[in-house]
């Protein structure tokens, strides 16, 4: 007959208890350790010099007042009389290359992608012409200065790619 199972296998529980509480206390210890060999200082000894480190409240100041600022004295330049003027500035003008205009859509993908082939980076621009209907531009640009042009259209004409410069005035916006 199998004999009943004793009752210190059943009490196993409170090991796990015991070894967690100890566990929590050499760590509290080791924590003080290393906090009073890193500072130097005992922070338990209550010989006064503790109360001696702290600085005494400051005595209370009188705030300081609020900086007045002046619109045109921020202003570079400093006076009204100064401020600039509100002609328009002189327009540059942008230029682009123009590969080809298309009235299929599919045309225009197709030569955008020769152009990247040859790593040209092109847009393609629909517009409406008037009674000729709808076209899809191939440009190359922009472009700050004609002789930066020059330089792409002479690697698409090595390529057989015929381009016509374009210039654009840039349209003024109207300030307030």
């Amino acid at each position: 007959m199998a004999k009943p199972a004793s009752r210190s296998a059943k009490r196993g529980g409170s090991s796990i208890f015991t070894g967690v509480l100890i566990g929590l206390i050499v760590g509290a210890v080791l924590a003080v350790a290393v906090a009073v060999w890193v500072t130097g200082s005992i922070p338990f000894k209550n010989d006064g010099e503790a109360v001696r480190r702290t600085p005494a409240p400051a005595a209370p100041a009188t705030p300081e007042p609020a900086p007045s600022f002046d619109f045109y004295k921020v202003l570079p330049g400093g006076a009204p009389d100064e401020l600039p003027s509100a002609e328009p500035a002189a327009v540059r003008p942008i230029y682009y290359l123009q590969a080809g205009a298309f009235q299929n859509p599919a045309d225009a993908d197709n030569l955008k992608a020769q152009l990247a082939l040859l790593g040209v980076e092109a847009v393609i621009q629909t517009s409406d012409v008037a009674d000729k209907g709808v076209f899809h531009r191939v440009r190359v640009g922009p472009f700050d200065a004609p002789a930066d042009a020059e330089r792409t259209r002479a690697l698409l004409a090595e390529n057989d790619i015929s381009a016509t410069l374009v210039k654009e005035l840039p349209t003024q916006q109207e300030t307030p």
